[in-house]
């Protein structure tokens, strides 16, 4: 196991941990984030989550991807709640009026302070970052980490942690993209998905959760049982998957013993199993459109890669059986979400 430090640009720096299987994983202090994830195959490695080669990049392009979100993931509707009586307005950034991952700029704005711990079988990088009182209209001094840990098992592991000095609400989640034949220019209609779920959220047109949990049966996100992508996406009549053309939704978790989602790569060369003391992931199937971007020097598109967004599910504030929020000082918040590489 080995950790290798070097330079993202802008003040920033990256974080290479290396265990004896080959497998690579590169975190930033720019946001928290992962920006490379590299896995030996029989056919060469391969960097299976989307990345840029600086930092500059996620500023000018997509700054979310790969990185620590919060202080709230997700939509707040309208930028507006209540704790313990009081109104709070929060900063709104979506042209909704809502507000999105906590504001902008956020926690995938900030650089991190960055701590290396090494074990003999485990390689390890925290990051903390403290947010003040009344940042994008929060209160309290919250303070956070993020570790990010791999070990010889080829499993990756993130633990998040934090306390506050005053009432406030924390919902962290990691926007990390797979795309685990490689090659960003290709999309991810050939990998099969498996997501251990009876139910998913409801969202409006802007979208904010309406408060229905669904069942999946009979609809484009019935994933209980291992399905193609594509298969979801060609899914004629189904209103929620034609919203967004595709899937940007939270899936309610059965946890059941094993992984709570499977990802596997359309060669079968390549899988990631997927397992979190998390209620809910939120599922983004990169639903960009025309929108392109360019990325290693080629061009990313539409369905070009998939989030596994564990937390609470968007809209925890507005109804009582989407999730706990809320975060008081007497109280650590504790959240762990394992990532086991299969190839």
């Amino acid at each position: 196991m080995e950790v290798r430090k070097s330079y993202l640009g802008n003040g920033t720096n990256l974080f290479s941990m290396v265990n004896d299987k080959g497998v690579r994983l590169d975190v930033s202090d720019f946001g928290a984030r992962i920006v490379n994830l590299v896995v030996p195959t029989d056919t060469g490695e391969r960097n299976i989550v989307l990345g840029f080669e600086s930092s500059e990049d996620y500023t000018t392009q997509d700054s979310y991807i790969g990185a620590t979100i919060g202080r709230v993931a997700g939509r707040i509707n309208s930028g507006r709640f209540k704790l313990d009586g009081k109104t709070y307005q929060v900063q709104t950034n979506t042209e909704a009026g809502h507000t999105l991952h906590g504001g902008a700029p956020s926690f995938e704005g900030k650089i991190w302070q960055s701590q290396i711990i090494r074990t003999e079988d485990e390689v390890s990088v925290i990051f903390t970052l403290t947010s003040p009182d009344g940042e994008n209209g929060f209160p309290g001094n919250l303070t956070t980490s993020v570790t990010y840990s791999l070990n010889n098992q080829n499993e990756w592991t993130l633990v998040y942690q934090a306390q506050t000095d005053q009432t406030t609400l924390y919902n962290p989640t990691n926007h990390v993209y797979f795309n685990l034949t490689g090659d960003v220019e290709t999309p991810i209609d050939g990998h099969e998905l498996t997501v251990v779920a009876d139910q998913f959220a409801v969202l409006n047109s802007d979208g904010t959760v309406t408060g229905e949990k669904r069942g999946v049966n009979g609809t484009a996100f019935d994933f209980r049982t291992a399905k193609s992508l594509k298969d979801c996406f060609e899914l004629a009549n189904d209103a929620q998957k034609d919203l967004f053309s595709g899937i940007d939704h939270p899936f309610f978790l059965s946890h059941e013993k094993g992984a709570d989602a499977i990802l596997q790569s359309p060669d079968g060369k390549v899988s990631v199993e997927v397992e979190t003391d998390q209620e809910t992931i939120v599922i983004f199937t990169a639903n960009f459109g025309q929108d392109k971007m360019n990325m290693r020097g080629k061009t990313l598109g539409h369905h070009g890669g998939i989030t596994f967004e564990t937390q609470a599910a968007p809209g925890a504030i507005e109804f009582e059986d989407f999730g706990e929020i809320v975060l008081r000082p007497d109280q650590v918040y504790h959240a762990k979400t394992t990532y086991l590489l299969k190839f």
